[in-house]
């Protein structure tokens, strides 16, 4: 018979709220017992019998996957994996850009990435340097092998808002990458040019846009983005305005979601290179 956090709660254990599992409440450590396999004998007022006929409950419903809080950068990876499976590497050059490499575990595709490179192999995806990347980073760039683009960039850019079926994530958008960037850069240009610059950015300041700054990005050989800045005008009274621009081509190489996690992770390598400034 499966455990609910309820049935856990009202049935096993002592219900005084004591603090001794290093919860304030019981309700709080039978949930994290069910949905984050928090071991029950956490809670020292348990009786050995007792727990150990749970954990064979507990068990049986972990290997289920019942009520298990649900890892979801682990899931969206095998889920990337397996959309870009049917991926032949000797293709990808000619598709995506990159080089074919030798390398310990044969063959692999070499790809610029932002200020680096990576291996894709079918297997797995890493830094040329051997160091791992985040889940997320692998999810993008097995989602931009599944893609499936060929187009190269043609120099025509166009706002997130511009594209097809963004309605729903204008606003993560804005929320999470260019409402960010003004906050850390309003009134500090020079840092964001720094930051910039060590990323990888091509200044382009000056050339078809009044922006105070200008930036371009090459994070991956066929999915160039464009950075606009306005820094804030304090005599006219008008605030700092941060606009990213991507070239009509992008959603052949990348999803919406890939998109706006490529914004994403573009403002962190913005932030982070900029913390260490005063």
């Amino acid at each position: 018979m499966a455990l609910s956090v309820v049935d856990l709660y009202r049935d096993v254990l002592p219900r005084t709220n004591c603090g001794d599992c290093g919860f304030p409440t019981c309700i709080a450590f039978a949930g994290m017992v069910v949905a984050e396999k928090h071991p029950l004998d956490g809670c020292p007022h348990l009786d050995p019998e007792v727990v150990a006929r749970c954990n064979r409950e507990l068990g049986a419903q972990y290997a289920a996957g019942k009520w298990i809080k649900r890892d979801l950068a682990q899931d969206a990876l095998v889920w990337a994996r397996e959309r870009s499976a049917s991926m032949n590497l000797a293709d990808l050059p000619d598709r995506i850009g990159g080089v074919l490499v030798d390398h310990d575990e044969g063959r692999a595709l070499k790809l610029p990435y932002f200020e680096g490179h990576v291996l894709i192999r079918p297997d797995d995806v890493r830094r040329s340097d051997g160091s791992d990347l985040s889940r997320w980073e692998k999810v993008f760039i097995y989602n931009h092998l599944a893609q499936g683009g060929t187009r190269m960039p043609s120099g025509t850019w166009k706002g997130f808002e511009a594209f097809p079926n963004t309605v729903s994530k204008v606003k993560t958008m804005a929320g999470q990458v260019e409402t960010p960037l003004v906050d850390r850069f309003q009134g500090r240009l020079e840092a964001l040019v720094a930051s910039a610059l060590s990323i990888g950015g091509e200044d382009v300041t000056g050339g078809n846009s009044s922006a105070d700054a200008a930036f371009y990005f090459r994070p991956l050989p066929r999915v160039p983005v464009m950075l606009l800045f306005w820094d804030e005008d304090r005599v006219d009274g008008f605030g700092a305005t941060a606009k990213l621009l991507f070239d009509e081509t992008v959603t052949d190489h990348l999803d919406i979601e890939s998109i706006v996690f490529l914004g994403e992770r573009l403002r962190q390598m913005l932030c982070d290179n900029a913390d260490g400034e005063t």
